[in-house]
């Protein structure tokens, strides 16, 4: 392999194959490699939530705001790599009557469209709610299937000219006085490439292809527990209302269900404890609002470390950390073609994807607009193409490992 791409990126997640895509629509020469299967890290070890934004709207209303835009955008676009199943936020008797206003009328405020329901009628709606719920409203939430939305994405943007390289990982950057300057690729690239452009999109490893490049991001990862146990039937997402804590989410599969999740601060995103504790506490908790889960055969669980930016962070509690993400630009550091696009959430990858693809092609001198999110991923309405692609690129991961390909079983 000899040809050098007029941008680089690394990371093979969901922003990292949406930027890909979105810089090969506007017909930028760009090329993805990533050191395992695509979507390996947080985006396939993730609990598949899509977020209406209830979750951030009292906390974080633009945030918010911006995962209700994405999630429409994503039921419009992504076809079988989503699924709508809607969502409840349930609070218990011992819950705080004043936050479940409180986050109701933020939702409201933001466009969240909601409907009260007190305990009998949200058993209706989920038998096998526990009874100690004593209301509850709707939101939006649906389920994500990382591995074929990261699969599609890179998929599309083969077809529009990019470059993908699986099992890629980066070894070396060289750095000089005009930036970086070669880029070494072990795996199935094994050459030394030398983009004018270079996009960090590794999320909780940000902090290492950084450090390759001599320059600083300031990664606060923390890692949570995901647990998929039989259950059959639940249709919504389930939502502990309360301030965000241990075992608060249910997300419903097709004759199963994964609780989470913990948050644990973590110095390493490869090397870290897997604790007993987390999914004792997360089944736990997430049983007081589904009780049969609390008994339920455990069918697998992974985890999955969030890609948090807090380059001030140093208190141990990592849940009040923003889940908006940040673009960093290298240049005040001597590094002006290097870029890493940090934090966010799976839900927000292809805003985040438009905002990195803007400020490259802004470099570049490109003036093509972002056509992402009016135009539908392939294999939208085939989940037997989506799969392919899946297989082409690594595989699935844990969060979807229960529904990709296993059509074709």
């Amino acid at each position: 392999m000899t040809d050098d791409p007029t941008v680089l990126v690394i990371g093979g997640g969901a922003t990292g194959a949406g930027i890909t895509r979105d810089l090969a629509l506007r017909g930028v020469d760009v090329t993805l490699v990533d050191r395992g299967g695509l979507a390996g890290g947080t985006s396939g070890r993730s609990h598949g939530l899509l977020h209406s934004g209830a979750r951030y709207a009292e906390a974080d209303a633009p945030g918010a705001a911006e995962c209700l835009t994405e999630s429409r955008t994503l039921k419009a676009i992504a076809g079988e790599c989503v699924r709508e199943t809607g969502g409840l936020f349930v609070r218990l008797a011992d819950d705080d009557a004043d936050y479940f206003e409180e986050k109701r009328r933020a939702c409201e405020a933001i466009g969240i469209e909601t409907e009260r329901l007190d305990g009998d009628a949200a058993r209706e709606v989920v038998p096998g709610l526990s009874d100690d719920v004593v209301e509850a409203f709707r939101v939006p939430d649906g389920v994500i299937y990382p591995s074929r939305l990261v699969a599609a994405n890179a998929a599309d943007a083969e077809r529009h000219g990019a470059t993908v390289h699986p099992h890629a990982p980066v070894e070396d950057i060289e750095v000089d006085e005009a930036g970086v300057s070669a880029v070494r690729v072990g795996g199935s690239v094994d050459a030394t490439l030398k983009p004018e452009h270079v996009v960090n999109a590794t999320g909780a490893w940000a902090d290492q292809i950084a450090d390759m490049a001599g320059v600083e991001v300031g990664m606060a990862p923390s890692r949570g527990v995901m647990i998929s146990v039989e259950y059959d039937g639940l249709g919504p997402v389930l939502n502990r209302c309360r301030d965000p804590d241990d075992g608060d989410i249910v997300v419903p599969h097709d004759g199963e269900v994964v609780l989470g999740t913990t948050s644990v601060p973590v110095s390493d995103p490869d090397e870290y404890e897997q604790a007993a504790w987390e999914v004792d506490r997360s089944i736990e908790e997430c049983a007081a609002m589904l009780p049969a889960v609390a008994d339920a055969p455990e069918l697998r669980t992974w985890w999955g470390v969030r890609p948090l930016y807090a380059p001030e962070e140093a208190g141990a509690n990592r849940r009040g950390i923003s889940r908006g993400f940040t673009l960093l630009d290298h240049g005040g550091e001597g590094v002006p073609n290097l870029y890493s696009v940090v934090g966010g959430k799976l839900t927000t990858y292809r805003e985040m994807a438009e905002v990195t693809a803007d400020r490259v092609c802004e470099r570049l001198g490109v003036d093509e607009p972002c056509e992402t999110a009016d135009r539908r991923l392939p294999g939208a309405d085939d989940p037997a193409e989506l799969d392919a692609f899946v297989e082409r690129y690594g595989g699935a991961n844990p969060t979807d490992s229960d529904v990709v390909g296993v059509a074709d079983d």
